[in-house]
């Protein structure tokens, strides 16, 4: 894992921490921010590896497969 990566999950994670505390201490209305930055940085996350494996994926060359013909009695 890169350090981007790394570091969107790991802030994302420590958000989701953080608005957990807040909604103990303060109540939902407040942490509610919190949450929400924490699923869009989880999103971001998802997306940058979804990028890298199709970039990945279109590099590798794809082997042609030779198809059997049937043969009919």
């Amino acid at each position: 894992m890169k350090l981007p990566a790394f570091l969107l999950l790991s802030l994302s994670a420590a958000l989701v921490i953080i608005g957990t505390h807040l909604t103990i201490t303060s109540g939902l209305m407040s942490s509610y921010p919190v949450f929400m930055f924490a699923v869009a940085l989880l999103f971001w996350y998802r997306y940058r590896r979804n990028e890298a494996n199709l970039k990945s994926e279109e590099e590798k060359p794809n082997p042609i497969k030779k198809i059997k013909s049937r043969k009919s009695k």
